[in-house]
This record gives C-alpha cells, structure tokens and sequence, in this order.
C-alpha cells in the first residue's frame, strides 16, 4: 500500500480544501437535478410496470427509500415545477432547497417570477432564506395554525369522518399538488395521512392537515380467530427475522459501500499530494536552476569588475607613464610596435591618420586594434577628440567609444575567423555547404577576413558560390551508369572522359579487360550513378 511522510499529508491547505468542498456540493445538486428528469420518464412513460410495480409510489419506496423515498421524489418533483415555470431566471435556483419556498407561487408565474427578481436584487447569489423572504413580500403568508388531535383514553373502532372514495381537495400551497381534486378509495394507513388518488391516476399519501376535509384518526383493525392468530404471529415472527436478516445485510452492504468510497476518496487525495509533490519537485528543479543563473552572473560581475579595474589601471599606467613596458598586457611582438608607433603619435600631437595610410608590415591587424584601443583609452584619459578621432580611423569606426569598442571586438575574433575559414577551404572536395556553415558565423566581418585571404582562396570561395546555384548536369569526369533499366549497363559504373558536345564517351570499369573500353552515348541516355553495386 502507497504511503506518504507524515509531515506531507498533514499539510493540507484550507483554501484547496474549502473549494474541494463546494465543488462536491455543486456537484451533488447537479446530479441530483439529473436524477429529477429521470425520474419524470420513469414517472410519465411508468416504466415501473416493467418491474411489476403497481404504481409511482409503490417503485419510490420500494427503490428510493435510502435517498428520502416517495416525500424526496415529491419535493424534488415540485422544484423542477419551479424552474420550469420561472423560466430564464431558474438557473439561479441551485437545489432543491431554495425552491422549496417559491413552491407555493408555481401556479402564479408572474408572481414567482417577481419572487425570484426580489431575491437576486438584494443578494446576487440567493439563498433558501433569501427566496423564503421575497416570497413572501409577493405574496404574504398567513401563520399555520397547528391541528390538535386528541387520542382518545381507550382506543376504540371508530368510522373515518371522511367517508371511503369522498373528494378532496390539496389545500396546502406547498405541496406539488396544490389545489388539485383527488379520491380517498382506500383505508388510511395511520391516524394522520390518507391515500389520495388523482384524476391523473397517480396515488399519493397526504397529511390530513394538507386536506380541506377530516381524516379519520384511527385505522380499522380486523379480528381474527385464535387458529389464525397463532399462524399470523409465526408469520410475524419470521417476517421479523428475515427484516432483521435484511437489515444485517443492508448495514454490511453500506458499511462495505462506505469503506470502498473512503478508500476511493483515499486515493483520490493520495494522486493529488503526488501530483502536487511533483509540481513542487519540478518547482524546485527550476528554483536550482535559476540559482545556478544567478551564480553564474555573479560570477560574471565579479569578473566585470576585475576587468574594469584591470582598464582603469592599464589607463592609468598610460597616463602616467606613457613610455613604459607593457609586458602584462600585450604579446612582445605587439608592445615593440605599439611603444614606436605610440610614442611618435604623442610626439605629433597624437595624430595618427599617416599611421591608419601605412599600418606596421608584421600583424597589421592586430596591431592596429591594440593601437586604436590604446588611443580610445588615451582619449578618454585625456579628454581629447584627436586621440578619439586617430583611434576611428586606425579601426574604420565612427569617433564614437562605443563604435570604437564594437568595432575593436570585431577585429578581435578575425585572426580565428581567417583560421576556420582557410581550414574549411583546405579540405578536398569541399562544398559550398561546408564553408558556408563557417563563414555564416562570421557575416559580420567578411569584408574584414576577405581581405585577409589570397587571391587564390578567394576565387574557390566565388566558384563554391557559383557551384552552389547552377544544377548538376554530367560533364567530364561525372560517374555515370546508363538510364535504361534494360541496359546491363544500368547498374554499371562508368566515367565520362570525353565531351563531344550533344555526345558524351564513356569508360566502363567493367569492360577494362575488353579491348574495347570506351562508347559514345547522348548525354539523356546517361544518369548519375547511386552506387547500387556497393
């Protein structure tokens, strides 16, 4: 059997608990709304005779006691009477509850219809006790006096004061039968109810105090002789057993029906916690992940603020000591050509547009970069546009520091960009394809490293392109076998050595020990070969 940590299933939220609640109730009223259409096509069309039923009220108690048997159908009966007569306005009336005290109004429409527009005026979501006040307002409701039966001190036989198939009249207006004429044609079956039978056939137990007649107080018992009475108590005692026999069964029934919908809803709430837990899980994962982020970026401004102390000192030492080694930040090669070249643009007023005409023979580029670098930070020590401006022509930027800066960046991936390029280019048989998938990473410095590359490497680059656009036809030097299906030659291989205009001479492998090794075939004659015979 499943089980949770106790920790886990205790903490259970009110809120998720409370609307689990209302949702059962919603959904209790909704079945239960369900159940009264059913009920009516067992009522109108009697499908109860099928099951040997005398009659609606027989298969109500019979079948329905556990849920209120014949007096629930009654009231539930009466409140689909309600939503139906009040029409648009009935979907605000949730249960059978709420509709019990309009119940009295169901043969006045208009009148219900008022009751109704009373309720939700005050409350948008009415209660029982909200439809109750405003059927009333409409309709005013005189205090039921309470009838008095008085038992007599000795029971006795008594004839009914409403004589056996007497006519009667519902004059209770919140029964569903309200005003409606039946016949009592059977003996009561106790001192406060009669059996009334409509004009519709339907036969219905009615409280006296529903009736505008008498009932009769006491049921008429028979006497029986002594032989008879012994045989009805034995039967007595049996059927007295066999109900406690039932009743055993009923209760074990129920009690296995209880287990079984505890252990359901067990289950049920076991699911959520696990669904919940995994939501938390997936939660937390995404919790890790964002910490990760965060300490990665950490670590980047960390990193940030050592470079940009690293600058603002490189811009110190440029400052204040102009002619010194720079050892720590450039390669040897890059400071022995960057202390001339910065020194000379000093002793000029840093003016360095002869410099940017004539860039340093050995590792121009980079050179370059450092320099315009060198003077950006220089410019921006000192203030001055001239260094800025020297700076912007050495890159090729705009005299601006943040195009400076981007276009320092760029320079600075080009020794790599040149490398991959040229190591792309320096396969055999290399495509228009591979390259591409290179150099596309590299857009947006391709005049930058195509001046980098020789003519040579160029003019591969251009016939790769011009490759890539025009189709495949066989010419010299394609691998072709023959397009008939019927040729033996179909599945031969075979290499065009010849172009004779509107015909091609091939060799076949396959005829190398023939004299004759060659033929001329027109070019729709030939295809590509696919390699079938490897």
């Amino acid at each position: 059997m499943l089980t949770l940590e106790k920790e886990k299933t205790s903490a259970l939220d009110y809120s998720n608990l409370n609307t689990s609640i209302h949702e059962t109730f919603t959904a209790i009223d909704r079945f239960e709304w369900q159940a009264v259409d059913e009920i009516l096509q067992m009522r109108e069309q009697q499908l109860y005779l099928q099951a040997g039923y005398k009659n609606f009220e027989e298969y109500c108690q019979r079948e329905l006691y556990v849920w209120g048997g014949y007096r629930r159908i009654n009231q539930l009966l009466g409140a689909k009477k309600v939503i139906d007569a009040v029409g648009e306005l009935g979907g605000h009336i949730k249960n059978e509850r709420q509709a019990r005290p309009l119940l009295r109004l169901v043969k006045e429409p208009e009148k219900l219809k008022q009751a109704v527009a009373i309720a939700l005026k005050d409350n948008p979501s009415p209660g029982e006790s909200d439809f109750a006040a405003a059927a009333n307002i409409v309709v005013p409701q005189l205090p039921r006096k309470k009838q008095s039966i008085q038992e007599p001190m000795v029971p006795k036989i008594q004839e009914p004061v409403v004589p056996q198939k007497a006519k009667v009249t519902v004059s209770q207006q919140s029964h569903p039968r309200y005003g409606e004429e039946g016949t009592i044609e059977a003996d009561a079956p106790n001192r406060w109810q009669q059996i009334v039978t409509f004009a519709d056939g339907e036969r219905l137990l009615v409280n006296n105090a529903d009736l505008d007649a008498p009932s009769v107080p006491f049921t008429r018992e028979r006497k029986y002789s002594p032989e008879y009475t012994e045989a009805i108590a034995a039967i007595e005692e049996r059927h007295k057993q066999e109900l406690e026999q039932l009743s055993q069964e009923l209760r074990i029934g129920l009690q296995a029906e209880a287990i079984g919908r505890a252990e359901a809803q067990v289950q049920e709430q076991i699911q959520s916690l696990q669904q919940l837990f995994k939501q938390q899980k997936e939660e937390n994962i995404r919790l890790q992940q964002r910490l990760l982020e965060m300490e990665g970026l950490r670590k980047l401004e960390i990193e940030n603020q050592q470079l940009q102390q690293r600058i603002q000192d490189l811009e110190n030492a440029v400052e204040q000591r102009p002619s010194q080694q720079w050892g720590n930040t450039m390669t040897q090669q890059a400071t022995k050509a960057l202390n001339k070249q910065v020194k000379q643009a000093l002793e000029k007023t840093i003016d360095l547009r002869s410099l940017a005409q004539e860039p340093p023979k050995e590792n121009a580029q980079e050179c370059l970069r450092l320099m315009g670098m060198a003077l950006k930070n220089l410019a921006n020590a000192m203030n001055n546009t001239q260094a800025l401006e020297a700076a912007a022509i050495i890159l090729g930027s705009e005299p601006t520091p943040t195009a400076i800066a981007y276009r320092a960046e760029q320079l600075e991936i080009l020794p790599q960009a040149v490398s991959d390029i040229r190591g792309v280019l320096a396969q055999p048989g290399c495509s228009w394809e591979e390259f591409w998938n290179v150099a596309q990473e590299y857009e947006v410095i391709k005049q930058d490293y195509l001046g980098e590359l020789t003519t040579q490497e160029t003019d591969l680059i251009t016939k790769l392109q011009n490759a890539s656009t025009q189709p495949d036809t066989i010419g010299v030097g394609s691998i072709v076998a023959h397009a008939d299906p019927y040729r033996t030659l179909y599945v031969e291989r075979g290499e065009v050595v010849e172009d004779l205009g509107e015909e091609l001479v091939v060799a076949w492998h396959c005829w190398k020990e023939r004299s004759r090794k060659t033929e001329r075939y027109f070019r729709d004659e030939l295809r590509f070969w696919q390699g079938e015979n490897q």
